[in-house]
């Protein structure tokens, strides 16, 4: 896997970029290995600075933006790709009418797209949800950047389940509500993920896209499409600290209060996906912390066993 830039030019030029070498690069990017370790392997094996960085940037920038991989050419020097954000789904004012209830805005950002609101839950519909995930916990899973499977992973260590779309009334009124909220579809959510995390348990930066670096996700965008925003919901005060979701890029975070939900969005029209939608919960100091999450696709979602 030997590439040489035999002249440096100003203006974009096009060279070969082999498929076994991009999928090399965009392998050991998604296991997690840095960019710049990638750049040095490929600079002693002969390849040019400026090229090196140009393969590994196209890479990473396709992993990140969620657009196609490069191949079986790439332009160097050309302008990168950067993320257009566009308005967020959720009706403007700073009370929205869902259905039976109105929810008020906290707060709203613009980049990522965010609204945060209050009362998007009563406090019976969060002592329910959380009665009927309890008995059904299991440790929290991550998908694996490299397989596109579900994991267990040691930096996330809270424990979860998944209700089924419609599953109950509660959840499928839930899932109504949410589709006013969002403009789309009920159908396009996936299953409502509860979660429960106790003394110590986080979940490390990440963001909620999926990566099309495995043939897992790139299966899963052609069956449901991208997925477009998260909603959390938090369905109990943590008092004693700690649990925030806090997005590291922007030094901003929430504390969970019960009944509250944030709302965020992360893919444009173009399909790209947005980096700064990176988030975290930081560790639980004291007490415990439910959340229930729902992940919104593009299109109506369809699991690997419903294909």
């Amino acid at each position: 896997m030997t590439c040489r830039l035999l002249f440096a030019s100003p203006m974009p030029i096009v060279v070969n970029f082999p498929t076994e070498l991009r999928d090399w690069i965009a392998h050991n990017l998604t296991r997690g290995v840095e960019p710049q370790a990638i750049v040095r392997e490929l600079v002693d094996r002969q390849t040019e600075v400026a090229l090196a960085t140009a393969m590994v940037d196209a890479v990473a920038s396709a992993l990140m933006h969620g657009t196609p991989m490069p191949g079986p050419t790439l332009e160097v020097g050309g302008a990168p790709i950067t993320y257009a954000p566009e308005p967020l789904r959720v009706p403007d004012g700073a009370l929205i009418r869902l259905g039976e209830r109105q929810v008020q805005v906290i707060a709203r950002m613009q980049r990522p797209a965010a609204v945060l609101l209050a009362n998007l839950l009563t406090a019976s519909e969060c002592e329910q949800l959380i009665a009927l995930a309890r008995p059904r916990l299991d440790r929290s899973t991550v998908v694996d950047r490299v397989t596109g499977r579900n994991i267990v992973a040691g930096h996330r260590s809270s424990h979860g389940m998944f209700f089924r779309l419609g599953e109950t009334p509660l959840i499928a009124r839930l899932e109504e509500r949410i589709a006013a909220l969002t403009g789309l579809p009920a159908e396009n959510g996936e299953g409502l993920q509860m979660l429960n995390y106790e003394v110590g348990a986080e979940f490390a930066p990440h963001v909620d896209y999926l990566m099309a670096g495995n043939q897992a996700s790139r299966e899963s965008i052609a069956r449901s499409g991208q997925r477009v925003g998260t909603l959390l919901m938090y369905l109990n005060d943590v008092e004693g600290g700690g649990g925030e979701t806090t997005f590291p890029q922007l030094g901003w975070s929430v504390t969970p209060r019960r009944g509250q939900a944030l709302y965020f969005e992360y893919c444009n029209r173009f399909g790209h996906t947005d980096p700064s939608s990176l988030h975290a919960s930081t560790p639980l100091r004291a007490g415990e912390k439910w959340v229930a999450t729902k992940w919104i696709r593009t299109r109506r979602f369809v699991s690997r066993d419903q294909a």
